[in-house]
């Protein structure tokens, strides 16, 4: 995957700045996007801040660029949900909170890492560059800019998981439908409707 970058800068931002919790009263997660970083971007009197996501130039941008310890706090699964719906493909970090990378895998959203100095080049690169693409490629474990190529982790249960498709369980469960029916009817403890009515 490929796109311009978008560099939020901080250590432990955590899931309350990334979506605070006044917005997680909904019924679906539909319309959270805009309320990414609302805290961060906005005064109490709606005023906006200095803030990348409220800028212009990044208005385009699908990969995100943080520092350390990043979706720390509460497993709220709203903040990977809210990145998303604001248009965020992939995040590259110094480290992720590990609920918070298992939510972005759970919506094929991978989480690279690299060093503290790796991640500041990229961030300054893409401030100065922000029509210029960041290129993801989790197979290899890379990210190219410019003419640079540098070297990220990816988690290999991630890495497998994105590769390979499987991180949707959901799509895996239906595709293997039969099988699952099968099994399902192989279970002493799993029976048809009709049998549990007839041992009544």
């Amino acid at each position: 995957m490929s796109g311009p970058g978008i560099p939020v800068r901080g250590n432990d931002i955590d899931t309350d700045q990334i979506i605070p919790a006044r917005f997680l009263k909904v019924v679906t997660f539909d319309g959270l996007g805009e309320f990414a970083f609302f805290d961060k971007r906005f005064t109490d009197e709606d005023e906006p801040k200095d803030h990348p996501f409220n800028e212009d130039r990044f208005r385009d941008a699908n990969v995100l660029v943080v520092n350390s310890n990043f979706g720390c706090g509460s497993s709220r699964e709203h903040a990977p949900q809210a990145l998303m719906r604001w248009g965020i493909d992939a995040i590259v970090g110094e480290s992720f909170a590990e609920i918070f990378a298992g939510n972005c895998l759970a919506l094929g959203i991978p989480t690279l890492t690299a060093d503290a100095e790796t991640v500041e080049a990229i961030q300054d690169w893409v401030a100065a560059n922000p029509d210029g693409e960041l290129d993801i490629d989790v197979a290899a474990e890379t990210v190219t800019y410019d003419d640079t190529m540098v070297d990220v982790a990816v988690d290999e249960a991630q890495r497998k998981a994105l590769v390979e498709g499987i991180w949707d369980t959901t799509a895996l469960m239906k595709s293997n439908a039969e099988a699952i029916r099968e099994t399902a009817a192989s279970l002493p403890y799993v029976g048809s409707p009709e049998s549990q009515v007839a041992d009544d």
